[in-house]
């Protein structure tokens, strides 16, 4: 019989369907490391593929439904064709979800790739300061070498908020959507500490920095009040010497 062939296959669409709402739609999912995004990313990809694959289907059905609808008696037509009504719906809308979870799914993995990214950049840019926060710790020389030391740092130290002002947003959107919690949260605790560190100490170096270009401009201007004193002594000895003056005559404060 037709009838029972037809309402056969509208049956097996309908099952299909279920399962996969089930199995794709209704299930809860946990992403707790990200190989489990990616691989939910991957598994809805190809489930909204095979459900466009199942379009072809349908369309069998449908036209089988119709040519059937339009030789078989009216007492046949509207049990079939409310059938027939409702898989279109659910097929559609089966589609249109899974396209939609899909994509959605997509854009938290590249939420979390943004993340590392930003978080890599930062790491690198404190991983320069820990290496001029070294090579400032002993600067030798007086206040000129001491005042590059001090600019290159202030230098490295102008950093954009932008990219820390950005982790913070990303890692809210996916925490806040309880994806990778733990671990973003382990990240983002590591990378604040050491911020927050390595900010501290840099505002250290650059005060100490600072009282060490006052000390050797210090250092320098007595010095340079040495050396003004030394040359006049030196020529006051030098015209005595020239005038051949006696050195018993010569007064006790230029010896």
């Amino acid at each position: 019989d037709k009838t029972v062939s037809l309402r056969k296959d509208l049956s097996e669409m309908h099952e299909w369907i279920t399962q996969a709402e089930e199995e794709y739609l209704e299930r809860d999912f946990e992403y707790k490391t990200p190989d489990e995004l990616q691989k939910a990313v991957e598994e809805l990809k190809r489930a909204k593929e095979e459900a466009l694959q199942k379009e072809v289907k349908v369309k069998l059905i449908t036209d089988s439904v119709n040519n059937f609808i339009a030789k078989a008696p009216p007492a046949a037509h509207e049990a079939l064709k409310k059938e027939l009504d409702v898989l279109i719906t659910n097929y559609q809308q089966l589609c249109s979800r899974l396209n939609g979870k899909w994509k959605t799914l997509e854009e938290v993995w590249a939420c979390w790739c943004e993340l590392l990214s930003y978080l890599d950049t930062e790491n690198k840019w404190l991983n320069e300061i820990e290496l001029k926060l070294k090579a400032t710790e002993n600067v030798q020389g007086g206040a000129e070498e001491i005042s590059e030391s001090l600019d290159s740092l202030e230098r490295l130290m102008r950093h954009p908020e932008e990219n820390r002002n950005q982790i913070r947003e990303l890692a809210q959107t996916l925490t806040d959507g309880g994806i990778l919690y733990e671990l973003i949260n382990e990240k983002l605790d590591k990378f604040n500490t050491r911020w927050e560190e390595l900010q501290q100490e840099a505002v250290r170096r650059q005060k100490s920095l600072e009282q060490s270009i006052q000390s050797a401009q210090e250092t320098d201007k007595t010095l340079h009040l040495i050396q003004e004193s030394l040359a006049v002594i030196d020529k006051q000895l030098t015209a005595y010497a020239a005038d051949r003056v006696d050195a018993a005559q010569v007064p006790q404060e230029a010896l």
